[in-house]
This record gives C-alpha cells, sequence and structure tokens, in this order.
C-alpha cells in the first residue's frame, strides 16, 4: 500500500480565490468575549470582491462574537476529508437585514448559480432575518493535504512497516516497548519533581 505524502503548496490570493472557490465545507473559528475560540461548521463561498461570505442568524455566537472581536479564521475544507485545506485568517464583519439583503444575493450565487426566482428567494431572507458575515483575507497558509512527512513515507519497504502491516507478535513487543518506554519517562520525570 502506497502511503500518501503530505503537502504544503504556497499560494497568492488569486490562488487562494481559485482554491477556495469550489469548496463550500468550512470550519469558522471566532473569538468569545472570554479570548476562547468557538467554532462552527459553515457553508462559505467567495463574493466577487474576494470575501469569504458565510449566511447566519443575528443571534448565533459566531455574529455576536464578530461584532464584538471582528477577526476571524477559516479551514476551507475538500469535500474529500482527506483532499486538500488551507486556514485562511481575515477581518471580519456582520451585515444585518436590510443591508444583508444584496449581499445574500451574492453569497447564493457564489455557491449554487442563479436562483429560479429571486424576489421569493429575498422574501425567504427577509422573513428569516438572516444577515451575511464577510470575511477579507488578510492571511494565509499554503494548501495543504495531510499524509505522512516525505522521509516517513520513504520509509516504506525498510523494516519498518507500519503496526497495522506487522504480525501480532511483533506489534505486542512493538507496544511492550513504547509502555516500557513512556513508564520510564515518566519515572524520570517523577523523580525530577
Amino acid at each position: 500500500m502506497a502511503r500518501t505524502v503530505a503537502k504544503a503548496d504556497g499560494v497568492d490570493r488569486a490562488e487562494l480565490l481559485e482554491f477556495i472557490r469550489p469548496r463550500q465545507h468550512m470550519i469558522l473559528s471566532t473569538v468569545r468575549s472570554d479570548g476562547s475560540p468557538q467554532m462552527s461548521p459553515v457553508t462559505g463561498g467567495v463574493d466577487e470582491q474576494g470575501r469569504i461570505v458565510i449566511s447566519t442568524y443575528p443571534g448565533r455566537a459566531k455574529a455576536a462574537n464578530l461584532r464584538h472581536t471582528p477577526v476571524a479564521s477559516v479551514v476551507v475544507l475538500s469535500d474529500d476529508f482527506n483532499g486538500a485545506w488551507v486556514q485562511v485568517d481575515g477581518d471580519a464583519e456582520v451585515l444585518d437585514m436590510p443591508e444583508a439583503e444584496d449581499a445574500l444575493v451574492d453569497y447564493f450565487r457564489s455557491i449554487s448559480g442563479e436562483h429560479p426566482d429571486w424576489d421569493e428567494y429575498r422574501a425567504a431572507m427577509r422573513t428569516q432575518g438572516k444577515s451575511l458575515i464577510r470575511i477579507t483575507p488578510t492571511r494565509w497558509g499554503p494548501v495543504a493535504t495531510g499524509g505522512f512527512p516525505a522521509e516517513v513515507a520513504a520509509r516504506r519497504g525498510r523494516g519498518d512497516a507500519p503496526i497495522a502491516e506487522r504480525s501480532r507478535g511483533e506489534a505486542a513487543a512493538l507496544a511492550r516497548r513504547l509502555w516500557d518506554a513512556e513508564a520510564a519517562l515518566v519515572d524520570e520525570l517523577a523523580d525530577d519533581l
């Protein structure tokens, strides 16, 4: 079985937005009033100005947090959990009705294209009292994929197969060695206290 090698590709702003546009699964991280993080799984898109846009309700924790501390981080995930992802940090704003109405139309277009009845959509957004979060990217990490570090993947076939590929006896012996090493470390730390 081939091992997947982790990747981390630096991207400029245009490449970042190109990566995000087809991906709508995100984890939004905001800051609570006590300074601790609050995270929410969300659906998002990218508007024409290159901002990440997320629909919400005005009373949700994420909206309240962003009104208090208008910065956010978003992890943009691929549909395949093991696919590429990126973290984006930025300045955030929350738009409420009626200001949010046109922005919510742009949000829908960025995710789903044209709506069959925009009047019906606008009425639904007003009735629901929806809000829109806009995040302007100010910093982002590389577009990354999970996997083994290259040096670990290269070890394949050199006698250090993963535990799952070892015989039951080999796996048990390795587990005992790891347990013994951990116990020795705990003893050494206890002696230092």
